[in-house]
C-alpha cells in the first residue's frame, strides 16, 4: 500500500494549462499502474489517463491531444499535463495506483487513492 498527495490544483480560464502533482509515499515498484481519475458533482468518477510500469499511456476519449500523463520515478513524482482546458474539465482531480491493472480506466482495479485536487475552469 502507498499514499499517495495530490497538488497543482487551481481556477483557469477556457483554454488554459495547468500541471497536477501527485507525490508517492511509500515503496512502489513494476507492478503498479499509476493514474488520474476525476469526479465533478452529480456525475460518477470518471478514468481520465493511466501510465503503465513501462511507461506506456492510456487516455479517455474526452482529453486526448490535450492531456499528458507522466512519471519521475526517481523523484516518485506522478504528473498530469492539462492543456486546452474546457469548463467541463471542472473537477476534483484523484491520483490512483493499483498493481496489476487490467481494465485500465476503471477505478475498481486501482487500491491506493489520494484526496484530490480541484480543478476549475471558467468561460
Amino acid at each position: 500500500q502507498v499514499q499517495l498527495a495530490e497538488s497543482g490544483g487551481d481556477s483557469v480560464r477556457s483554454g488554459g494549462s495547468l500541471r497536477l502533482s501527485c507525490a508517492v509515499i511509500g515503496h512502489i515498484d513494476k507492478t503498479y499502474w499509476m493514474a488520474w481519475f476525476r469526479q465533478a458533482p452529480g456525475r460518477e468518477r470518471e478514468g481520465v489517463a493511466t501510465i503503465d510500469p513501462y511507461g506506456t499511456t492510456t487516455y479517455a476519449d474526452s482529453v486526448k491531444g490535450r492531456f499528458a500523463i507522466s512519471k519521475d520515478i526517481s523523484k516518485k513524482i506522478l504528473y498530469l499535463q492539462m492543456n486546452d482546458l474546457k469548463p467541463e474539465d471542472t473537477a476534483m482531480y484523484y491520483c490512483a495506483a493499483g498493481r496489476y491493472v487490467a481494465d485500465l480506466l476503471a477505478g475498481h482495479e486501482y487500491t491506493d487513492w489520494g484526496q484530490g485536487a480541484q480543478v476549475t475552469v471558467s468561460s
